[in-house]
């Protein structure tokens, strides 16, 4: 593994891998872990467009609560999955159970 690169471990499938088979084999398939070496590159990129995507939002959700009273958003806890391929997914509520997952914490300075 070279400096440029991350290893990732992931269980991801593909649908051509599990597609027609019966049974335990492709059950167990489904579970086995891989080891894939993204370059560091695509993972920054990535992170850097959901965070971006994410400021977005809750700079929406900073001005629609600030016009409507006195509250402020002051802390937000996001929980993303790093994906086979680089990819940086957000992990939606109890669906996070039994995964790694990164826990990204954003709090105003005081």
């Amino acid at each position: 593994m070279s400096k440029s690169t991350i290893l990732i471990v992931t269980n991801d499938t593909t649908a051509s891998e599990t597609d027609g088979q019966r049974g335990w084999v492709s059950g167990v398939q489904q579970r086995l872990a891989k080891a894939v070496e993204i370059p560091v590159s695509v993972l920054e990129d990535n992170m850097t467009s959901f965070l971006e995507a994410a400021g977005r939002l809750f700079q929406q959700a900073d001005r629609q609560i600030g016009t409507q009273s006195d509250l402020q958003l002051d802390e937000v806890e996001l929980q993303v999955e790093i994906s086979g391929k680089g990819e940086v997914k957000l992990v939606a509520g109890g669906e996070a159970t039994g995964k790694g997952t990164i826990t990204l914490k954003f709090k105003r300075p005081s």
